[in-house]
């Protein structure tokens, strides 16, 4: 079973669950209540464009407010920790990322959470892919160029992530491995200050997820050369995949869930799970958001608690296979 259909199995049997329980998704001990949204990651970056028109919609949904609350630091590693430590009371949750839930476990030698046993899964929300992206006076007009340059300065091009442990920093490790190829990671506090640094040529090479720099893409500021997905963006369809540039079965892509502290009520997580299953497919969310090339994809409860664990191990061996470490 490949991945897109393990999502569809999987969210049809997580529908069958919400169908049975009973009751809107307004918890009564959550209307009215103030909510932090933690986003492990600045404002302004790939995982704050996403959280918060979401927590807009979220907090409409279940009628309370939902106040984004950035806690940026070692690659999300700081904004879940702040969460899993919180009371399960549904009122500080987690803006997950695939870094938080399934990079990190692996790749931090020593890391202040268990990402399984410290959360209560909720529900899964977008995913995208990684975008390689490149400051126009970059020569490389192609995924194949950047390779061909990079074999011919082994360890000499630079490239820029929003951090350790992100889709983006795994990535281009998992192409390094691919193509035989050196270059430098330059890990920055997330995608926004990446890419000020790309765009004033500081830096030439970008790996993250592609809503961080599609609006400056389409402007013509910055160059995308490939993504990452399995099949191309419809929202920039000219832009090639890796695999088809010359590394076929080459995938990945981040994604994006909410999590509560671990032993949250069941009853309150079925109802958030509800809320954001509404807001996820609602128009108000997947219209911009797949204009920015995040695509909507839902899994709550068991589902999601399934898919991650499969990602774990997914990602697990990508960080072994390619060395990468942090301390």
């Amino acid at each position: 079973m490949d991945r897109r259909q393990f999502l569809i199995a999987t969210a049809a049997s997580s529908a069958g669950v919400l169908a049975r329980r009973k009751g809107a998704f307004a918890q009564p001990s959550l209307a009215g209540e103030q909510i932090r949204l933690v986003v492990p990651f600045p404002p302004g970056g790939p995982t704050d464009i996403v959280a918060r028109p979401f927590a807009a919609l979220l907090g409409n949904a279940i009628n309370a407010t939902v106040t984004v609350d950035n806690r940026a630091g070692a690659g999300g590693t700081v904004g879940a920790e702040a969460v899993a430590k919180s009371k399960p009371d549904g009122r500080m949750l987690l803006f997950a990322t695939v870094g938080t839930q399934a990079i990190n476990p692996t790749l931090y030698k020593s890391l202040p959470y268990d990402a399984v046993k410290d959360f209560t899964p909720i529900a899964l929300v977008a995913e995208a892919p990684v975008a390689i992206t490149v400051n126009p006076a970059f020569p490389a007009k192609t995924l194949g160029g950047l390779i061909d340059l990079a074999k011919q300065s082994p360890g000499k091009l630079n490239y820029a992530t929003g951090g350790n442990g992100t889709p983006g920093h795994l990535t281009a490790e998992m192409l390094k491995r691919a193509a035989g190829i050196d270059m430098q990671h330059v890990p920055y506090k997330g995608g926004a200050p990446a890419q000020l640094d790309l765009l004033a040529n500081h830096i030439s090479i970008m790996f993250d997820p592609m809503q961080s720099t599609l609006a400056q893409v389409k402007t013509g500021n910055l160059r995308m050369l490939a993504v990452s997905s399995k099949e191309r963006s419809l929202t920039l369809p000219s832009v090639p995949t890796i695999a088809e540039s010359g590394y076929p079965g080459f995938e990945t892509t981040a994604w994006w869930a909410v999590f509560a502290p671990a032993n949250l009520n069941p009853d309150m997580a079925a109802a958030l799970a509800a809320a954001i299953q509404h807001v996820a497919t609602s128009d108000s969310f997947r219209n911009p958001m797949e204009t920015l090339g995040v695509h909507p994809h839902v899994l709550t409860l068991g589902a999601l608690a399934d898919f991650q664990r499969s990602e774990i191990a997914k990602w697990g061996k990508a960080v072994r296979d390619s060395g990468a470490t942090v301390q």
